[in-house]
Order: structure tokens, then C-alpha cells, then sequence
């Protein structure tokens, strides 16, 4: 699409009578900036909107349909598999940041409404002192990430061991489509009601969720509220062999015994120890400490942590990290005993717990990790299996490193493996990558200046780089032969190669009714 210099000044025109010139951005570092993600850098954007509230979102999308302008919707950025990058040349990013109150906590209805651009820090934060949270409460990365790209990728996490993942939570939504009409779902599209309910006839939201963003705009969604588990536990295993590790977690996962149920492999396990500092230990420390909710407690945990270190982790090989919730101690310790029996039949090792008490003593830290321990570029990836098909699945992942090993070895690039379960009946391997390379304006942009300054600033390596990219082409390849299915979708998995044919018609046909010029994010899912 080539936008000719009058028209595109008219767009521009009109973006700025609805948005004000301050929130339309149109210089070109942020055209770079906010049109990248975690690993791709590729087209500038047109330029980027950033709207108020839903009715300016609105405005935008009418505004976009008289200009036939393709739109991108941006959350906090954190993705790796170009779900939100244009595919398309001169495309207006859409950044939901400003869009990012928490517009209702109904503690009689049991339900919070935000604004899609919420993150989930704050919506965690916002939720304190009520004793309520939503049953699935954010990714890692929630310090950045919002709410909308949770529900448009899917995310996993905090809760995800006995609730699932992010658009399990979700009950409500209000979607923008490509014309501008605001569309409502669940018991709030009931012109007598609220969004207390999802299933009020076909369930529309379900059909607005894990979409990558190609369906419509989320403006505002509504999750449901439970009371929060004030008693906790902490385990963790040392396992010497990956599929020991696995068997343990899938067990551990099926009973529905853990609230958060995740493990690395050894290299990964050592890239996380070279991360972490005495420093950041000691900011953890006191995270550990203030959670506790006693004096007492906080100086008995403290000095448990403190004097565990991290020697202990040098000798662990698969490491398993598991926190345990509930109302009260007792069923804790219950749930705890049963995993120690489960771990036991699989020969693990009890360890130290300082990993799973200070990542959820801190649960939305910043987002440093995204770029290696020395300044490496990093970039996951992953599949979501049942447990039937975890450890061939396993085996086969590794069987792709093998064959690039001579490869991996003459560039530097390492690779590891993060395991995680999902509620009862799903398990996810996600590979993860390390190699030398520039990072670019996102890191700079997204990783603390004082952590950035410590860290190696690496010439570009397109080398490296392209086999990285080989390698995840080989496993998406791969995910897609073992029936694998994906969180944040993209454009990068093979999601239409893998849907049956008539289920894949339908998925284009309401595209067709919601973004007949396929306008909104195409590529996504496939859809053009």
C-alpha cells in the first residue's frame, strides 16, 4: 500500500484532531522503536497513535478505514514471534499504553474491569488490600506486559500450575473492530446487565481472545476476582536426568498440587546464575522478608535465603521449582508431602528453595532478562503438549540441536530449556537461545540503563543470527509434525498449515465479517 504524500498528510490531520500532535508520534525512532518486538526489526511504522480510551481508539480505527491504513495494536512489547511488528509498509501502530486504568473492582460481584493496557503489574498492585486476585495473575514480564497482549497472545504463569493461562481468567471484553464499532461480550453485552458472567449464548469472547490482535482492538476487559491463598510453601529439586524431571512435573501437574510448577535444564540453570547478582540477591532478599508477614517469619526466611547463596545450585542438574498455595497451612503441608512422594518415585533430590520464595516474593521484577547474561541476544521459543506426548516431544527437540551442534559451537550460540505445566492437563517446552549480537532500541528502551551499562555491547553477528533463525524454523516446523499447539501465535507459527481445512475457513470467514479489507494485523494467524 503506497499512501500518497496529501492523503497521508490528511490521515495525519485527522489522527491529530482526535489524539492531540503529543500522542501522535510520527518522528522515526519511534517508528523503529514501536515497531519492533523482543526479535524482530524490520519496516517502520507509518506512525503511532496513542489513544486515550476506547472512544479515541474508536476514532482511530474510522479514521484508519477512511485511508485504508493497516493497523497493528502494541501491548507492553515483550513478544518474539512478530505478533505485533508490521508485515505491511506504512502501517499506524497502535499503542493501548495510555488506555491503562483499573476501571472497577466489584468485590460483591467477584469481578475487576481495566482498560487493555493495564499491565499486570498494576493491576496487581491495584488489587492489594482487598484479599482478591484473579485466578491467573500475570506473566514474569508483567512489569511491562499489559493485560491485552496477555489475552491476544495468551501468557502463562502466576496461577498458571491450577488455573491455566491468561484468557482463562477472562470473562468480559470490549473489542474495537476494523470499522470502529465497540463490540461487547459475555453478561455485558446484556443491555440489562454486567460483566459479571462469560457463557451468555456463543461464547464471543473466547472468539477475541488468543487471536494475536487479528480480530479486533481490545479496549477493556473484565476477569474474574477470587479470594487470595495467604498460606504458601516452597520446594525444590535436583533431578539427573531430563526425563525424570519431566515424569515428576507431569505427575505433579495432573494432581493439580502446585500453583506454579516450573524447571531448567542445566545450561539454562547456568545462565540464570551468571544473571543474577549479590545485589540483586540482596533486593530479593528483602522481598523475601517483607512477604513473610510476621517479624519473625521475615527474619527466619531472610537468613534462610541468605545463607542458602547459590553454591548449592552448582552441583543441580535438572532443577524443579514448585510454589504451593492454599487457605491454610495445613493443606499446604499436605499438598507438599504428596509432591515429595511423587519426586521420590522419580529419584529427585530436595534442594534449597531461595529460587521459587524470591521470584514470588518479587512476582513483576524488571525485565533484564531479555537479553543474556554477558548482553547475548536472547529469544525463546516453545510448544505446548499433553503429557502423553512430552518426552518424545523432548527428545526430538534435542535431536534438532544435534544436528546443528557444528553450527551452534562456531557462532557461540547456546541453547536450553525451560519446562513449565499448565492447570492439569498441559505441559510447556519452550527452547531458549543465547547468542553475540547487537542488541537494538527495544533493549534500550525496555532493560533497566544501569543493568544495560553493565553489560556487553556486542557488534552484529548476521552469521549467528541466521542460524538462530534456522533453528527456530526447524522446531516450528517440527511443533507443527507433533501436533503441538502455541500461546502467542504470531507470525510465526505454522498455525494455518496446521488447522484442519473447514475449521480454518471459519476462522477467515469472521475475519471477513469483523475486517473485510484485512486491515488489522494481517499476517497474523495467517490470515491476509
Amino acid at each position: 500500500m503506497t499512501i500518497e504524500t496529501s492523503s497521508y498528510q490528511d490521515a495525519i490531520n485527522a489522527l491529530i484532531n482526535v489524539l492531540g500532535s503529543e500522542n501522535l508520534l510520527t518522528d522515526e525512532y519511534s517508528r523503529n522503536l514501536y515497531a519492533q518486538d523482543v526479535y524482530t526489526k524490520d519496516l517502520l511504522a507509518l506512525a503511532v497513535a496513542r489513544p486515550a480510551n476506547k472512544s479515541q481508539l474508536s476514532e482511530i480505527l474510522k479514521i484508519s478505514k477512511e485511508y485504508s491504513i493497516t493497523v497493528v495494536p502494541r501491548g507492553g512489547g515483550m513478544s518474539y514471534t512478530k505478533g505485533y511488528v508490521p508485515s505491511k509498509e506504512n502501517t499506524l501502530m497502535i499503542d493501548m499504553s495510555g488506555m491503562s486504568r483499573v476501571l472497577e473492582i466489584n468485590e460483591q460481584d467477584m469481578y475487576v474491569t481495566v482498560e487493555c493496557g493495564c499491565t499486570w503489574k498494576a493491576l496487581h498492585e491495584a488489587l492489594k488490600g482487598t484479599g482478591l486476585r484473579t485466578p491467573y495473575w500475570g506473566t514474569l514480564s508483567g512489569s511491562k506486559a499489559s493485560i491485552g497482549g496477555g489475552l491476544s497472545q495468551n501468557s502463562v504463569f502466576w496461577g498458571t500450575g491450577q488455573y491455566g493461562t491468561a484468557v482463562d481468567s477472562v470473562i468480559g471484553l470490549e473489542v474495537v473492530i476494523a470499522d470502529g464499532t465497540i463490540i461487547k461480550t459475555g453478561s455485558g453485552a446484556q443491555i440489562n446487565s454486567t460483566p459479571f458472567f462469560r457463557h451468555y449464548g456463543p461464547d464471543l469472547t473466547g472468539l477475541f481472545t488468543a487471536d494475536t490482535g487479528a480480530l479486533g482492538f481490545k479496549a477493556e476487559a473484565t476477569l474474574r476476582l477470587m479470594p487470595e491463598l495467604p498460606a504458601k510453601g516452597y520446594l525444590a529439586f535436583d533431578f539427573k536426568t531430563a526425563d525424570e524431571s519431566l515424569d515428576a512435573m507431569s505427575e505433579i501437574g495432573r494432581k493439580g498440587l502446585a500453583m506454579e510448577c516450573f524447571g531448567f535444564d542445566p545450561f539454562l540453570q547456568t545462565q540464570r546464575l551468571k544473571r543474577e547478582s549479590l545485589s540483586s540477591d540482596v533486593k530479593a532478599l528483602a522481598g523475601v522478608m517483607k512477604s513473610s508477614g510476621s517479624l519473625f517469619g521475615a527474619l527466619k526466611e531472610g537468613a534462610k535465603v541468605a545463607l542458602a547463596g547459590r553454591g548449592y545450585m552448582k552441583d543441580v542438574d535438572y532443577s524443579v521449582q514448585i510454589i504451593v498455595e492454599d487457605r491454610i497451612e495445613i493443606a499446604v503441608n499436605a499438598r507438599m508431602k504428596e509432591i515429595r512422594e511423587i519426586v521420590a518415585k522419580f529419584n529427585g533430590k530436595e534442594i534449597e528453595n531461595s529460587i521459587p520464595k524470591i521470584v514470588r516474593a518479587n512476582p513483576f521484577g524488571p525485565v533484564n532478562g531479555m537479553l543474556g547474561p554477558e548482553g547475548e541476544r536472547w529469544v525463546p521459543s516453545h510448544g505446548l503438549f499433553p503429557h502423553s506426548k512430552l518426552k518424545s516431544a523432548f527428545k526430538a527437540i534435542e535431536n534438532v540441536f544435534e544436528s546443528h551442534k557444528e553450527g551452534m559451537d562456531k557462532y557461540g550460540i547456546g541453547a536450553g530449556h525451560l519446562f513449565a505445566v499448565v492447570s492439569t492437563n498441559c505441559f510447556v517446552l519452550e527452547p531458549v537461545f543465547f547468542w553475540p549480537d547487537a542488541y537494538t532500541e527495544i533493549h534500550e528502551h525496555s532493560v533497566e540503563k544501569d543493568h544495560l551499562a553493565k553489560l556487553t555491547k556486542f557488534d552484529e553477528n548476521l552469521e549467528a543470527r541466521d542460524l538462530v533463525q534456522q533453528i527456530r524454523t526447524d522446531l516450528v516446523e517440527l511443533y507443527k509434525d507433533l501436533g503441538a499447539v502455541h500461546l502467542q501465535i504470531g507470525k510465526t507459527y505454522r498455525f494455518k498449515e496446521g488447522i484442519e481445512p473447514d475449521t480454518y475457513k471459519l476462522i477467515e470467514a469472521i475475519k471477513a465479517i469483523v475486517d473485510p479489507e484485512g486491515r488489522i494485523n494481517p499476517e497474523s494467524l495467517g490470515l491476509k
